[in-house]
């Protein structure tokens, strides 16, 4: 009876909020194809062989495959080089910068975050054409530079040691402008009561830092983590314009590696496609453990301000 019970009042509220669901049902409806069912068929498509003209399936031996693939390993290695190397960079940049302007004159502010904002509203493909022209070892105008003070040429794209700094170089060139902005609303947000307190307390501007701004913004760090962590491994433009993989695949991410696999060669769509779940359950996994880790904080928060606070008896109010 209780089942029923429970049942009868879901349906009613179902149909009590008809509304509400009716208004987002188109967007559920886009979310389900443009997002779950890819994730779904990638899922199959991994368990299987894929030719042109039938599907066999082949269990796990698509990842079996992968794993003792030279190149593959190489495109885990960078892609784990790149995303360290850009989170890092942009975290602790764009911390440095957002704490050294957030608290000037509004025109200031605005002057400095528009112009780190440039290269995030101009089209990836058009800055990545810019930095390739910057970098062309005959008509570069870096090398022209090089040559006006008379040293020789570098072919900084076909050069295996120069090529992986300079793809990430122009990844944090592209996406540090947002980290900026968002660092900078986050410390706007700090209240100034807390610098005046302690200045008086005769606190110098790097303890502030350090005690103030940096605990205070650990929430968008989280964020900043994660969203960078999820474009990073998603780079592709960057990669395919520069390089094109090279030189000797030194420059070749999972993404990239996955196209190549989709693409390129044949009859490997299913190993593609495993390509992209395990990309999809690496960004999961990293997403779920900030998130769990960003509310056993909270929690712990909770509990210590619900403890130090303490509800009156009767009788004390008396």
């Amino acid at each position: 009876m209780s089942k029923y019970n429970e049942e009868s009042s879901f349906l009613s509220r179902l149909y009590k909020e008809r509304t509400g669901y009716l208004f987002i049902l188109p967007q559920f409806i886009l979310f389900f194809g443009l997002m779950i069912y890819p994730i779904i068929s990638g899922f199959h498509m991994s368990l299987y062989k894929i030719t042109l003209k039938k599907e066999t399936f082949i269990g796990i031996d698509n990842y079996v495959r992968l794993f003792q693939d030279e190149s593959f390993i190489k495109a885990i290695m960078n892609t784990i080089l790149f995303v360290v190397t850009v989170d890092t960079l942009s975290i602790v940049f764009g911390i440095i910068v957002s704490a050294a302007i957030f608290n000037k004159s509004n025109k200031y502010v605005s002057f400095i975050r528009g112009c780190f904002y440039i290269p995030v509203a101009v089209s990836m493909v058009v800055m990545t054409v810019t930095w390739t022209f910057l970098f062309s070892p005959s008509q570069g105008l870096i090398n022209f530079i090089i040559g006006s003070f008379g040293g020789d040429p570098v072919n900084f794209l076909g050069d295996e040691n120069l090529v992986m700094p300079i793809i990430i170089f122009v990844t944090f060139v592209s996406n540090i402008g947002q980290v900026i902005v968002l660092y900078v609303a986050a410390m706007l947000g700090i209240p100034n009561e807390l610098f005046e307190s302690a200045e008086l307390d005769g606190a110098s501007k790097i303890k502030q830092f350090t005690h103030i701004i940096i605990p205070l913004i650990k929430q968008t760090s989280m964020f900043v983590f994660i969203n960078q962590t999820i474009s990073v491994v998603k780079i592709f433009v960057v990669i395919q314009l520069l390089t094109n993989g090279g030189p000797n695949h030194e420059s070749v991410t999972l993404m990239y590696y996955l196209y190549e696999k989709a693409f390129r060669m044949n009859n490997q769509m299913g190993e593609a496609a495993a390509i992209g779940v395990i990309m999809f359950l690496v960004c999961l996994g990293i997403s779920l453990v900030q998130l769990l880790m960003f509310r056993e904080k909270s929690n712990k928060k909770i509990l210590n301000i619900t403890s130090t606070k303490r509800i009156p008896s009767r009788e004390e109010k008396v």
